[in-house]
């Protein structure tokens, strides 16, 4: 019988080698190959978020009503802090908003503008406004921005004075 040598260690060198050869045969991704389906995802939830907004246009309408309804709730809340009555207006013609606090703004002129309130509470001719008074009420209304087949509404509640902004598609079948 032949005497079964043990089996001679490698050298670091031949490990060393091996391991080399052994990641150049692994598979994987590079940097830049993750980096490009990254970016190929963004673009598609870029694509795909427009898409359910309605776009630019939609994303302007949105941000423009949350405005408009950001600055009633800022008049709403001066009213009760100073416990005087103030005043919001909107130029539905002009593009153009002014609330209490001298805080002015503009509306986009892509958007089309149209406001409902009461008679009483108007400034001046063409103009809307609503009025919140120190108890926290208002003279109520609504304004309402429209870009193609969409609309938001911004609705001041005329007995509590409560800012609400609601979406609403235009044309859609009931």
């Amino acid at each position: 019988m032949a005497a079964c040598a043990p089996p001679s260690r490698p050298s670091a060198r031949a490990v060393a080698g091996h391991v080399i050869a052994g990641r150049a045969s692994l598979a994987g991704f590079t940097l830049l190959e993750t980096l490009l389906v990254l970016a190929l995802m963004a673009a598609a939830a870029l694509l795909a978020a427009m898409a359910f907004t309605g776009g630019l246009e939609g994303i302007k309408l949105r941000s423009e009503s949350k405005e408009i309804a950001a600055q009633l709730r800022y008049t709403r809340a001066r009213a009760i802090a100073t416990g005087e009555p103030q005043r919001f207006r909107i130029d539905p013609r002009g593009h153009r908003w002014e609330a209490a606090g001298d805080h002015r703004g503009r509306i986009d002129p892509a958007l089309a503008v149209s406001f409902t309130g009461a008679r009483q509470a108007q400034a001046r001719a063409g103009e809307g406004a609503i009025l919140f008074f120190p108890d926290g009420g208002a003279t109520g209304g609504r304004v309402t921005l429209t870009a193609e087949r969409a609309a938001w509404s911004v609705d001041v509640a005329w007995l509590t004075g409560e800012v609400r902004v609601s979406r609403e598609t235009i044309g859609a079948a009931q």
